[in-house]
């Protein structure tokens, strides 16, 4: 029987820049335009194959309105991802990343893999964010992988998004067993499942 590994995972950014919507994209494959904000936290689960390896993420969506701010420390501890989203055609989403990335990096047992997120991109001629204002965040706050570009209303890049996400987790959490070929924690000196040491 095949291990499933399960991983807790965050999404946060400014209200309307359309966690809910990537999310649900994801986990039912539909783009419904009329998706409410989300009122403090919601929650997803969605399976995700990554190299062989069968990932359960649990993701944790997170009301963008700042007065629902003070319930993400409390979510984010323990989590082993994060995405964080801006939307290409509000630059103050962008700016609002900041107050995010410090309440996040506040948190003792923070993720380890932060993923950047540039939603919205089917409305491209609204662009207001450039390339470089997107990068300055990105080398700020330590990063992983590169900023992708998403649309929960074409689909482009959603499963690429979770994809990556699990596969940065598996690398930055986890190393494969060179004996029994099972993934266990990198703090581990020695594997949890066959006791075979750590090289």
């Amino acid at each position: 029987m095949v291990k499933i590994i399960k991983f807790k995972v965050v999404v946060a950014g400014a209200k309307n820049v359309g966690k809910t919507s990537l999310i649900r994209r994801y986990a039912t494959g539909k783009f419904d335009k009329s998706t409410l904000s989300t009122i403090g936290v919601d929650f997803e689960t969605k399976k995700v194959i990554v190299d062989d390896t069968e990932v359960l993420l649990n993701i944790w969506d997170f009301a963008g309105e700042k007065k629902f701010r003070l319930l993400l420390p409390s979510y984010v501890s323990g989590a082993s991802g994060a995405l964080i989203l801006y939307d290409i055609t509000n630059k103050d989403s962008l700016e609002d990343l900041h107050d995010w990335m410090n309440v996040i990096s506040s948190v003792p047992n923070n993720p380890k893999t932060k993923i950047l997120i540039e939603a919205k991109i089917d409305l491209e001629d609204q662009r207001q964010i450039t390339a470089v204002q997107a990068n300055q965040i990105f080398d700020k706050y330590d990063f992983k992988g590169e900023i992708i570009g998403t649309s929960s209303k074409t689909g482009k890049n959603v499963e690429k998004v979770f994809e990556m996400l699990g596969r940065e987790i598996l690398n930055n959490s986890l190393k494969k067993c060179t004996n029994c070929g099972k993934h266990y924690p990198l703090e581990l000196k020695f594997c949890q499942f066959c006791g075979n040491p750590t090289k």
